[in-house]
């Protein structure tokens, strides 16, 4: 048997927080029912399948990059990063890497970028899976840290309210400084 690892990361856009990528190898004997791109799925169905996909999966790891990385290296290599700090600490090595997107980390194993890859390959969507439920938690850490911003509701993401309280409660520890609504107002510039 081939083992084949799909990849995928969770948190590029929002302002806050670390990104997370996953690497999974799907255990053929094993199915998963319903696996999907993590993005169409309700936050429930993920926690579900989350829960499978650590079960049945002949190998699984979840990784990040830290904002303070993300600040240094810029979010594509910070998510990079997480992707092969991912495969890396896989149990097994796999033959293949199959990634979402049009990115592929270096690694000493083939790698293959597949666009939409989340939505077409099963070992990639119970990756997107994986690394958009340990954000979501992640977030929820953060805002037990910091209640102002509301990461319990929009994750770290632009919305209205967190740019709001971004205007009133000033910049976290949490928030990516090299993100331009952050600094615009660490610069002492006006968010709009």
């Amino acid at each position: 048997m081939t083992l084949v690892c799909g990849v995928d990361e969770a948190g590029r856009g929002p302002l806050a927080g670390p990104v997370f990528a996953a690497a999974v190898i799907l255990d053929p004997a094993r199915l998963i029912a319903g696996l999907a791109d993590s993005k169409t799925l309700t936050a429930r169905r993920r926690e579900k399948l989350a829960v499978e996909i650590r079960l049945r999966a002949a190998a699984w790891s979840v990784a990040s990059a830290s904002v303070e990385e993300i600040d240094a290296l810029n979010i594509l290599q910070a998510s990079l990063l997480a992707m092969r700090r991912a495969v890396e600490q896989l149990a097994v090595t796999p033959a293949r890497v199959l990634v979402d997107g049009l990115q592929r980390p270096r690694l000493g194993l083939p790698v293959e970028a597949v666009v939409r890859g989340d939505a077409t390959v099963p070992a990639i969507a119970a990756a997107s899976i994986l690394a958009k439920v340990a954000r979501d938690a992640e977030m929820l850490t953060l805002h037990q840290l910091f209640p102002q911003y509301g990461f319990d509701r929009h994750k770290g993401y632009p919305t209205v309210a967190h740019l709001a309280a971004l205007r009133a409660h000033g910049v976290s520890a949490a928030h990516r400084r090299s993100f331009a609504p952050v600094r615009a107002l660490v610069g002492g510039g006006i968010l709009s």
